[in-house]
Parts: C-alpha cells; structure tokens; sequence
C-alpha cells in the first residue's frame, strides 16, 4: 500500500464521517462538495473530517482509486464509501443518510 493509500485508509477508518472534497466546509470549491456540505449540516452533522483534495494531487488520484470511484466528493461514514453528491442527495432525502450516520454514532 503507497503512503497515500495508506494515508486515505487510516483516515477514513480512524473517524466516524469522513468528505474528500474540493476546497474546505468553510469554502467549497465546486458546487457538488458544497451540496454534500450543506447535506451534512442540513442533517445536524457537526463533526466531519473534510479532506481538500487540491491541496494534494495524490491525495486527489489517490481517492479516486480508494474506491474505484472517479469523481469527488467522496464521502464515508463508519470506513465505508457511502458516495458522491448525487447518492448522499438520494439518501439525505429518502432517510438513509441519517440512519447511517446514527449507526456509525455520529449523530446523537
């Protein structure tokens, strides 16, 4: 495993939320990361480990191949790859986003 690979896995693995994005929670840099933003928030989420991938082009490649996924954001919960904007839209607005973010004790 490259200390990138391993960087990512010890990361997603060592806390509960985890958001590979573009540009910081205070500062989106495009507009998916900052619907996944405003997801979390929307859903009383106010621990999340944000990772910027442009500060990082190996971070950036590197998540990518994590999981075999080729867009960002990426965001994990509980070590598991959940998905980008378009699924955690999807999740956020059927319920599955919270529940899974309750069973990985993230929200009270």
């Amino acid at each position: 495993m490259s200390d990138v690979q391993t960087f990512i896995h010890e990361t997603v693995t060592e806390n509960p939320v985890v958001l590979f994005m573009k540009g910081t929670a205070q500062m989106p840099q495009c507009g998916f990361s900052a619907r996944v933003v405003q997801i979390l928030r929307a859903v009383g989420l106010t621990q999340v480990v944000t990772v910027n991938v442009l500060d990082d082009d190996e971070v950036r490649q590197g998540i990518k191949d994590y999981a075999s996924w080729p867009t960002i954001p990426q965001l994990y919960i509980g070590g598991e790859f959940i998905g980008g904007s378009d699924i955690v839209s999807e999740m956020y607005e059927n319920g599955e986003l919270e529940t899974a973010l309750r069973e990985a004790g993230a929200l009270e």
